[in-house]
């Protein structure tokens, strides 16, 4: 009778060492598991778009404001998309001349230092001077839309332009003697970098709303006078292709977490 309780008492303990070893190894491989998988949800994201997916983009450099230790940009592990900048000017100048305006919408430029991110640096075929100097790729007679044998890439079919719906064509808004420049109805060059200025000669109202801020991005010193970084009208618009592409929603971010104390009110979706 002893030996039997005894044998018991033996094979208890044992399978007892056995589930508690088993709990504390399978505890600790998910832990390790869960521990890298956070590591690697937390790596930051290194290359994000500023204002549309695959349109412009920015690398995130360690400790560029040295003075606190931030990144120039901290990227979104959503959607890629910049959220924060360490120094809201990096890589920016000055706005340059813009027309004075009269009207009660007046823009906040005129006011207040404004900086914008250059663009000609960022065309792929800036200088267009290298082709279109007179010489290689000849002056047209006329503005006539026609064929052309490159830039199938900015636009796969000259003769169908996706702006205007067919009523404008390059050299309404490119320079035929100066390809480096735009040009407004004029005939005044306008700089690659300040586009709102041609733009705004046919989209008024849009171009009003820029000018107070209520269209647009901006980012920087919200102290009334202060200064800020613009986003011009082809940072966000691809002036060849507006009317086929436009801008997707973005998935949202994860919501902060709540207030100590505060509990998550239930949603019933099925109300809305």
């Amino acid at each position: 009778m002893n030996f039997r309780n005894n044998f018991t008492k033996i094979g208890f303990f044992t399978l007892s060492c056995l589930l508690i070893g088993g709990s504390i190894i399978y505890q600790t491989a998910y832990s390790q598991d869960a521990e890298q998988a956070k590591k690697e949800s937390a790596a930051p994201v290194t290359k994000c778009f500023e204002s549309m997916e695959g349109y412009t983009s920015v690398s995130r450099i360690e400790n560029a404001v040295p003075q606190y230790g931030y990144p120039n940009v901290k990227c979104s592990q959503t959607t890629s998309g910049v959220l924060w900048y360490g120094d809201p000017y990096d890589g920016t100048k000055p706005m340059g001349d813009m027309p004075k305006l009269k009207d009660d919408t007046r823009g906040d430029y005129d006011s207040e230092e404004a900086v914008v991110k250059p663009r000609e640096s960022k065309l792929n075929y800036f200088e267009c001077t290298g082709c279109h100097d007179g010489d290689t790729v000849p002056v047209p007679k006329d503005k006539k839309a026609r064929a052309i044998d490159a830039h199938d890439d900015i636009v796969e079919n000259p003769l169908e332009m996706m702006h205007g719906r067919g009523a404008i064509w390059c050299l309404d808004c490119h320079s035929a003697t100066n390809r480096n420049k735009l040009v407004d109805h004029q005939g005044n060059e306008i700089s690659m970098d300040q586009p709102q200025k041609l733009c705004g000669s046919c989209h008024g109202e849009v171009y009003a709303d820029w000018r107070m801020g209520i269209h647009g991005k901006r980012t920087g010193s919200w102290v009334k006078g202060g200064k800020k970084r613009w986003w011009v009208c082809t940072e966000c618009h691809n002036p060849h292709t507006v009317e086929v592409n436009r801008f997707d929603p973005l998935k949202p971010e994860q919501a902060p977490e709540l207030p100590r104390g505060m509990k998550k009110t239930e949603h019933n979706t099925e109300e809305h």
